[in-house]
């Protein structure tokens, strides 16, 4: 709040005559920003001769509003302020996201470490498993057995289909031994596996299903030893080497049927994979 001075005032009520004095002749005409500058001027003079009136009249103090200027300045000061705390906000937001993205990373390569570490573990399992792996010797074959790979493997099948797994146990061991890279040899070991599993023999069939599923074959009944291999895992308390043997079936078979996939999600209850 400020008080018009009465010097002020006395100039406000002269400035009409002043603005009235006809210019001279010779001078040269105002420019087109001359003459705006001078309505502006003009205009100027009229607020604050109201203003001085006002106070005249009503015997009261002036209040004076702040010029244009100084509301657009502070308008504009107040935009300013404004975009500082969007830039800022923006700023926290970048941050986060940089930090989310960093931990995301560091995650995406812990998993990927702990499936390396998994797969390196079920390799060496493997290999445990395999060289002491060789069961007691197999019973030799009965007199008049047949000699064809074919004929052999079939006969051993035939006895696990009668319900002779003690037999069949025997057959397909003896097929294993008598053949070992026969064109039947891995699934021979399957079903070997399937036969030591019944008598709960679980690290024979485990060492047999991992003959069978070595180089991970694109066959009918591949799915099923992996996950027959995982079910003896579990039962020799080994469940970490099961659920990555469980992972190596997730990713190797996902056409697998339902039946099979269904008996692999109960697997990984009972072996509490993550």
């Amino acid at each position: 709040m400020r008080l018009v001075p009465l010097s002020l005032a006395l100039l406000l009520c002269a400035a009409p005559a002043m603005a009235q004095t006809p210019l001279p002749m010779d001078a040269d005409p105002l420019s087109a920003r001359d003459a705006k500058r001078l309505d502006r001027m003009e205009q100027v003079v009229r607020e604050l001769r109201a203003i001085v009136f006002q106070g005249r009249d009503t015997g009261r103090p002036v209040v004076v509003q702040p010029a244009d200027a100084d509301y657009q300045l502070q308008d504009a000061l107040r935009r300013i302020s404004d975009l500082e705390q969007s830039l800022a906000r923006v700023n926290n937001q970048v941050e986060t996201a940089t930090l989310d993205l960093d931990r995301a990373k560091r995650d995406a390569e812990q998993l990927r470490a702990e499936n390396k570490s998994l797969t390196e573990r079920l390799t060496l399992f493997e290999q445990r498993m395999i060289e002491p792996a060789a069961p007691a010797a197999p019973a030799a074959a009965a007199p008049g057995a047949p000699e064809d790979e074919t004929a052999a493997f079939d006969a051993a099948r035939q006895l696990m289909r009668d319900g002779d797994y003690d037999g069949a146990e025997a057959a397909f061991a003896a097929f294993v031994q008598a053949y070992p890279d026969g064109a039947k040899t891995a699934e021979a070991n399957y079903w070997w596996g399937k036969a030591l599993d019944i008598r709960n023999a679980n690290a024979q069939a485990a060492t047999a299903f991992i003959a069978a599923i070595r180089g991970w074959p694109k066959t009918s009944w591949a799915p099923d030893a992996t996950v027959e291999l995982a079910r003896q895992l579990i039962a020799m308390g080994k469940s970490p080497d099961a659920c990555a043997t469980l992972n190596e079936f997730a990713r190797r078979y996902p056409n697998a049927s339902a039946q099979v996939k269904s008996r692999a999600a109960n697997a990984r209850i009972r072996a509490k994979c993550a």
